[in-house]
């Protein structure tokens, strides 16, 4: 029997779980790497080498530090505080990072093809995005440390201004492609660049994108673990593995938050050239120009890429803003904006203009 046989005769839950193992092998990789690529990056910005030493059998210098982070976090000893809750402290770090793997079980990688094809996807990913902050919490408060606390409570107030603003800008999205289903989604966007929400959406798209990056506790807005002034924040009481899964838990969200706003606003795995190119067109039959213009995954991966590249921009460029501003710029900005635009785009629908004239 060959492979694709034998592949075909396997139940549907033997399929999922092979998608699974394969989709989380490849996000914990890509994690290890992201670490490297935004070292290297703010490196290249700030006209500095970045890692340079660990090499891989001594080939590409640099390539092996992530694994050698790895190495040296799984060797120290995980401390727990006398006075913490020890089972809360203990926990936390997972209750941070299940849901930003889980959440891919939903996200279409290809077209039609997702681990689970679920019609209230969204719903799915609002659920999962909201939970992680109680692994942030929980650290904090089950710490016994004010320092930690302090950092817990800061990120709780940040996750839920912002976490409105992300929602009321998702309400844009589904107005736009009527379907809480991601597929769904990606495959209203059908056509070229300038058919994808973010043209039609673009306010939500920016409040999105902003909303993101603070969900994530990225710089600008990581007052969660301000180094200068709460000593961490959150995490300040955890050590070795304990500790790398709080940041393995943030470059993991960094990529899904990143997956996501091109699956939302930049057609996903669309190609830019999807509805300019005819489909019968000789440029399709050139071996690798034709599976570049293609829809598919390479075009899901290259839009997470930059987006995790501005991402990463922003942490060498903006200074952290005071707890203040980013209470302001939540409550005051970005929620109002929100709320303005699903009325423009409430008219919109109602007097068929853009793309809602069909």
């Amino acid at each position: 029997m060959d492979f694709a046989a034998l592949w075909n005769s396997l139940p549907d839950y033997a399929h999922s779980g092979v998608f699974i193992v394969a989709v989380t092998l490849v996000l914990v990789v890509s994690v290890a790497m992201l670490t490297l690529w935004e070292r290297k990056l703010i490196g290249w910005m700030q006209l500095r080498r970045g890692p340079n030493r660990v090499a891989i059998f001594g080939l590409l210098p640099g390539l092996g530090q992530p694994f050698a982070d790895v190495i040296k976090l799984l060797i120290k000893e995980v401390l727990v505080p006398a006075q913490s809750s020890k089972f809360l402290f203990r926990i936390a770090p997972a209750i941070t990072l299940v849901p930003a793997f889980a959440t891919w079980a939903v996200m279409p990688l290809a077209p039609g093809f997702s681990i689970a094809n679920v019609d209230a996807g969204l719903l799915y990913v609002l659920a999962l995005t909201s939970v992680g902050v109680y692994g942030v919490i929980l650290a904090g408060w089950a710490s016994n440390s004010k320092y930690a606390f302090l950092g817990a409570m800061r990120s709780a107030a940040q996750i839920v201004a912002y976490e409105i603003a992300m929602g009321f800008a998702l309400v844009g999205v589904i107005m736009a492609s009527g379907s809480l289903n991601l597929g769904t989604i990606v495959e209203k966007q059908h056509g070229a660049f300038l058919a994808w929400n973010w043209f039609w959406l673009f306010p939500l798209f920016i409040v999105y994108f902003i909303s993101a990056v603070a969900e994530t506790n990225r710089a600008p807005f990581d007052v969660a673990e301000g180094e200068s002034e709460i000593v961490a924040g959150f995490h300040v009481e955890y050590s070795g593995i304990a500790f790398a899964l709080f940041f393995l838990a943030e470059y993991a969200n960094m990529i899904l938050v990143s997956a996501l706003i091109s699956v939302f606003f930049m057609g996903g795995w669309l190609s830019p050239l999807d509805g300019i190119v005819a489909a019968d067109s000789a440029l399709f039959q050139i071996p690798l120009l034709g599976t570049l213009l293609n829809n598919g995954l390479h075009w899901l991966v290259a839009k997470t890429f930059f987006f995790l590249c501005v991402i990463i921009w922003l942490r060498a460029t903006f200074p952290r803003y005071r707890y203040d501003q980013i209470m302001r710029l939540g409550w005051k900005v970005l929620i109002p904006v929100t709320i303005i635009w699903i009325a423009v785009e409430g008219l919109m629908v109602y007097f068929k203009i853009g793309p809602w004239s069909a």
